[in-house]
């Protein structure tokens, strides 16, 4: 079992040990990549505990840890998180970031799914030289900082898709299912106005029509909308074949509305919250139909560990694991193995180029980072022989994957008040 640090942004003085073995007197004031042979190693987690999305960070995370721990370790060395709730705040979560790279040690911090959060403490990584990575923002900018300022941004990583890679595989999959097989002609992008979602609109706006769907709107709504019946109203009165979404932090309200209001609609494309299978009961089962892209669901057998984890993770804490639960898994691996190939050293230096030639087989597909020249310096690399991506549609009160056709276990099903293309 891991040892885990739970730390209050506001009382660090009430710092809870939850597991594991004793023995961090005195670490605070020994650099990191100094540490005793038998120490543990400090990996600090940053997350919004109170989101579904959030709440699968520290969850991944442990499961990662967990099983790090109990074959030995990195070098005999245990792994050990310590975890702060920035309660969807960037200032909390640059604050987090400060207390675990100058106060906790650690040797690198995985954080956030919230781009404007990501995006607030990139520059504190460079700062600091602290090693991070988010498990699921997906704003452009984040590497792109890299690949524009190299020297100075170095530290960060990007492990999750940007939101080009998003919109990419959403309209691959649109092509494939919504095009081909359904004869869907045109769409309307429904976005929440959010860092995200700007260059996952313009990728949208690129790819769809490539795709086969003629974009007939653009909207783009406030993330503090409570009535989406006018959004609806005009969505109609265009008549398209297809929602097109992108939608992270407010999947509920407008799922349970499109279900309440019978929109005839399908909806497709990006739902963060209908990852984790805590989505079914929030919207009271409203989901059946809706269709999101993603790394990984309960059913795809993208590589030998995601169905094993899945059920692992649905086994410890009962519920499937939202899309940032497998990449953190994967990420606590991969800084693992990034130490071990550093030869134990937890040195920012030498991690970030440890991390850079990261080849690791995970839960979400075969994971490298892009290069210094590429565009998207340090993000995971999208493609069928690496993260592949996933479309995952709820049916029947489970999440079942309807794409791409060779991890497919489903085809795609719509609720009755549905009209598709005759």
């Amino acid at each position: 079992m891991s040892k885990t640090i739970r730390a209050s942004l506001w009382q660090p003085s009430r710092r809870q040990v939850l597991a594991g073995a004793a023995g961090l007197a005195g670490m605070a004031t020994v650099p990191a990549a100094v540490r005793a042979a038998g120490e543990p190693i400090k990996i600090g987690i940053i997350a919004e505990t109170s989101t579904l999305p959030g709440a699968a960070i520290p969850k991944g995370a442990q499961m990662a840890a967990d099983e790090i721990n109990a074959a030995g370790g990195v070098g005999g060395r245990q792994i050990q998180l310590v975890i702060y709730d920035d309660h969807v705040s960037a200032v909390e979560g640059v604050r987090a970031f400060q207390r675990l790279a100058q106060q906790d040690k650690v040797a690198a911090v995985i954080g956030s799914f919230i781009s404007e959060v990501a995006l607030a403490i990139e520059p504190w990584s460079a700062r600091l030289k602290m090693i991070y990575i988010t498990p699921g923002a997906a704003s452009n900018d984040i590497s792109k900082h890299v690949h524009d300022d190299y020297d100075h941004y170095k530290y960060t990583f990007h492990g999750w898709f940007t939101s080009y890679f998003i919109a990419e595989s959403a309209s691959d999959a649109a092509h494939d299912i919504l095009v081909d097989d359904l004869h869907m002609k045109s769409c309307v992008v429904m976005s929440e106005d959010a860092a995200w979602t700007s260059p996952l609109d313009d990728a949208y706006l690129e790819f769809l029509p490539k795709a086969g769907l003629a974009v007939l709107d653009h909207i783009r709504f406030s993330p503090d909308t409570t009535d989406f019946t006018p959004i609806f109203n005009r969505i109609e009165g265009k008549k398209p074949d297809v929602i097109i979404t992108g939608i992270s932090h407010v999947g509920v309200v407008p799922t349970v509305q499109w279900k309440q209001q019978r929109v005839p609609i399908p909806m497709w494309g990006v739902s963060s919250q209908a990852t984790t299978s805590d989505f079914w009961k929030d919207t009271n089962g409203a989901c059946e139909g809706v269709a999101t892209q993603t790394g990984a669901g309960p059913d795809s057998a993208i590589t030998p560990k995601t169905i094993p984890f899945t059920q692992a993770y649905e086994k410890k804490y009962g519920i499937t694991p939202a899309y940032d639960g497998y990449s953190t898994y994967d990420l606590v691996h991969i800084i693992a193995d990034a130490i071990t190939r550093a030869g134990g050293s937890t040195d920012p230096d030498k991690l970030v180029i440890a991390l850079e030639a990261t080849d690791h087989l995970g839960t979400l597909g075969r994971q490298k980072f892009y290069g210094r020249q590429d565009r998207f310096t340090h993000a995971f690399e999208y493609g069928p022989d690496l993260m592949p991506g996933v479309v995952i549609q709820w049916q029947n009160g489970a999440q079942k994957t309807v794409w791409p056709k060779k991890f497919a276990t489903a085809k795609v099903e719509f609720p009755s008040f549905v009209k598709l293309p005759s």
